[in-house]
């Protein structure tokens, strides 16, 4: 499972840290001269990226910004702000921009990017190219319903965001993408997982719309590990709420992080109760208490905070699942299973939810209800790219060597073809197998290709001289190929030792596997 320092941690964390971080930012929103540590400056901003966001049918992010608003005094009539001024292009454009928002506000988004095409304002721009997006996402949502299974389902896509990527890039080359396009632009680039990408954007978005919330989560969504959570940038935010109010439950939940990265537990469990005092009933508090008490093993303290979470909120999928997690560890398995299921009732698309349950029916020798899970994992999309090894592992176990065989394959296939390279701690163990597999098979270039993958890693690298050893042997021998047992699925041109093409049969066939 998951370390409880890491990207769990995350999940409950996004809500407090995030919205505190974009209220108390120090770069602009759009005059140079704002001052954030005034919280009537604040005030003026939050209300000016309501209007803007609501303008381009970003209503969660506007109606974020006016609660924050609504919570800060009433300015008087003198420091009220005018709005923008209107641009000669926003006059051009404001006949089609009025009749497309119309057609936008009643989800007719194919009429609105119609009337929206050639439009030269910043606005109606950004409402062109959202109006395609939300389009293709509103096919996408037709065709999955219509799919028959979810191996179909999973290969679903919005085919409008290829078109999108190549329009924003050139528009971001060129620097014509205002905070709003930025923000597009990473959208689309996650959607297309091409997360690094992505985060650098959702930055960038962040630096010039800071009180824009929407950017803000989708940043910290891909946010994954502590060194992605800056240190220093929290530290500095901790300060200044301090100095703007340190009696309010958003300052005390973000000094409590700043401590929990830091290892002090102790400390951030202390700030979480602090908040709690403030406000009993504030959500996000609870649950990141429930994980300071794992991290001191304090398991029925951890227990209690997590109840109490679901108290405030019966559909918290993040305290459902913290506590399955903690009977994990207290190797409770049935219990655990239980809360792991009514996160994923909550959660039904989120592919750790169904690893998680996946790991419970695995123990609980449930194999076939574990292989729906992994498969179910993988088709919806595995953000931790770790399903598709899990079920290897259990057709493994099983000697069901083809099957286990495809699915390494895939897991391989699946790393190579996201266009950056990155560290998968499975990676040598896909190649091991496979290197195996072949040489049982007879295929000696592709038992080749895949023993020379072993010998980049430390774990592997002996086995992986060793049969390239015994490859060598055979050929010199004379033994000939295999022409009967067929490879399962080709390796990727970049993996293939000399590049020769491999035969491809039919994928295997996991119907009987599927939920």
């Amino acid at each position: 499972m998951i370390g409880w320092g890491g990207r769990d941690r995350k999940m409950a964390a996004s809500s407090s840290i995030v919205s505190v971080a974009a209220t108390a930012s120090s770069a602009p929103v759009l005059p140079a001269s704002c001052n954030f540590s005034n919280l009537r400056e604040i005030k003026k901003q939050l209300l000016l990226i309501a209007g803007l966001t609501r303008e381009r049918g970003l209503l969660h992010s506007s109606k974020w910004s006016a609660e924050l608003a609504f919570s800060l005094p009433a300015l008087p009539l003198s420091e009220l702000q005018p709005p923008p001024p209107i641009t000669e292009e926003d006059a051009q454009d404001m006949d089609a921009y009025t009749l497309a928002k119309a057609y936008f506000d009643v989800k007719e988004y194919d009429r609105a990017a119609h009337f929206l095409h050639g439009c030269n304002s910043k606005k109606a721009y950004f409402l062109y190219m959202y109006s395609r997006y939300l389009s293709g996402e509103k096919k996408k949502d037709d065709e999955t319903v219509d799919s028959l299974g979810p191996l179909e389902k999973g290969q679903v896509k919005n085919e409008a965001l290829r078109e999108l990527r190549v329009e924003l890039s050139k528009k971001h080359q060129a620097r014509e993408l205002d905070g709003f396009g930025l923000y597009l632009y990473g959208v689309v680039l996650r959607k297309l997982d091409l997360v690094k990408e992505a985060i650098d954007v959702f930055v960038e978005a962040t630096h010039v719309l800071p009180l824009h919330w929407g950017a803000w989560l989708e940043l910290c969504n891909l946010i994954t590990d502590k060194e992605m959570s800056m240190k220093s940038e929290l530290s500095y935010l901790a300060h200044n709420l301090c100095e703007i109010d340190k009696y309010r439950v958003e300052t005390c939940c973000v000094i409590g992080n700043y401590y929990s990265l830091r290892s002090q537990h102790e400390k951030a469990a202390l700030y979480f109760q602090r908040a709690l005092k403030l406000n009993p009933r504030y959500l996000g508090a609870w649950t990141l208490m429930g994980h300071e008490y794992m991290e001191m093993k304090n398991t029925s303290a951890a227990i209690q905070a997590y109840r109490h979470a679901i108290e405030v909120n019966k559909r918290d999928y993040r305290a459902w699942y913290g506590l399955g997690q903690t009977y994990e560890i207290l190797k409770m398995p049935f219990y655990c299973l239980y809360y792991y299921r009514r996160a994923h009732q909550l959660r039904p698309n989120d592919s750790r939810m169904l690893v998680a349950l996946g790991e419970c029916y695995e123990k609980l020798n449930q194999l076939v209800e574990a292989k729906k899970c992994y498969w179910r994992a993988y088709a919806v999309g595995d953000v931790e790219k770790m399903a598709l090894v899990k079920l290897a592992k259990l057709h493994e176990q099983l000697t069901e060597s083809e099957q286990a065989a495809q699915c390494y394959i895939k897991y391989i296939q699946d790393i190579y073809s996201c266009g950056e390279i990155v560290e998968h701690l499975e990676e040598s163990t896909a190649f091991r197998y496979l290197a195996q597999y072949y040489f049982k098979c007879k295929l000696w270039d592709e038992a080749s290709a895949c023993a020379q993958k072993c010998c980049a890693f430390n774990d592997t690298r002996e086995e992986g001289k060793a049969l390239l050893r015994q490859i060598l042997q055979l050929r010199n021998q004379g033994e000939t190929p295999s022409t009967e047992i067929p490879a399962p699925f080709f390796l990727p041109a970049s993996l293939s030792a000399n590049n020769t093409p491999t035969r491809r049969v039919s994928p295997l066939n996991l119907s009987s596997v599927t939920p």
